[in-house]
């Protein structure tokens, strides 16, 4: 990134890497930034704000990232694009959003908390075969089938599944034959699971990032660059194929071989990046 570049981070969150990037431009130039989430990004546009990157330099806007191609038409093409995938720390230590199972909070896992229904709702209406199969499909659960069949059981006896912690109890009865040493373990990993499952279920997030890829490509200048941070194999998958297809089809002129994790550093110092994947492409 080099001063007087523009560039956008479709996922503003936090604004920890908007903040990098704008460093980066020392002063010159132009960064943009998306955020669905209408509440944390107005306090992370203040904090931002607070550091010295006001209006003049930075852009945020209440939108989802797959409709990069409605900024893009404003303010592109654009020199640099991030999108990390993750959700961001603010949401997952607040309670009240519901993205830890850790943390009593209602079960909601929604990024916009004004569209869609939450995730109480979502398992108010699930048949044990579609929460089965987006288990899978979301999160390689191994324990899908047990998951799956105590929450429709316990639905079926009346059991109120609102809250995090309430679903957070189904997970832990339905491993209930998982061997003592391995259990507390397990449960863990499937919490984990379950929570990512179902908040990518409700946001659409397959569906918003395949938009996001094919919208992409335009919104880039020529000799563009992007990076995605992934959290599971299959949000990858999606990167990976829509990158080495447009390379094949001369759309980008270079992108990662091989993804790129986080160093063992990095990790001991930032826990949570410890899942995270990196893949890059070059706009031809």
């Amino acid at each position: 990134i080099r001063p007087g570049q523009t560039g956008l981070d479709v996922t503003l969150g936090y604004g920890g890497h908007t903040q990098e990037m704008l460093k980066c431009l020392q002063g010159e130039g132009h960064m943009y930034a998306l955020d669905v989430d209408a509440v944390e990004s107005a306090r992370t546009r203040r904090r931002l704000a607070d550091l010295g990157y006001g209006e003049e330099i930075l852009t945020i806007r209440h939108l989802n990232f797959a409709d990069i191609d409605q900024v893009a038409s404003e303010a592109g093409p654009f020199d640099f694009v991030l999108a990390d995938l993750g959700v961001s720390s603010m949401q997952i230590d607040n309670p009240d959003r519901g993205f830890s199972y850790k943390q009593e909070g209602p079960l909601d896992l929604r990024l916009d908390s004004q569209r869609g229904i939450s995730a109480a709702e979502r398992l108010k209406k699930i048949s044990r075969e579609e929460l089965r199969g987006m288990l899978i499909e979301n999160a390689d659960e191994p324990y899908a089938e047990e998951i799956s069949r105590a929450v429709i059981s316990a639905r079926k006896k009346g059991a109120d599944i609102s809250t995090t912690t309430q679903l957070r109890q189904i997970i832990e009865n339905a491993l209930a034959s998982v061997k003592a040493d391995d259990r507390k373990e397990a449960i863990k990993k499937s919490c984990q699971r379950t929570f990512q499952a179902l908040r990518i279920d409700v946001n659409s997030e397959y569906e918003v990032l395949y938009e996001f890829l094919e919208k992409l490509p335009d919104a880039l200048a020529k000799g563009g660059r992007v990076a995605i941070l992934t959290f599971h194999s299959g949000e990858d998958r999606i990167v990976k194929k829509s990158f080495r297809q447009l390379q094949r089809e001369g759309v980008y002129s270079e992108v990662a071989d091989e993804v790129i994790r986080p160093s063992a550093e990095e990790c001991l110092r930032n826990p949570r990046a410890r899942s995270t994947k990196m893949r890059w492409a070059i706009r031809a």
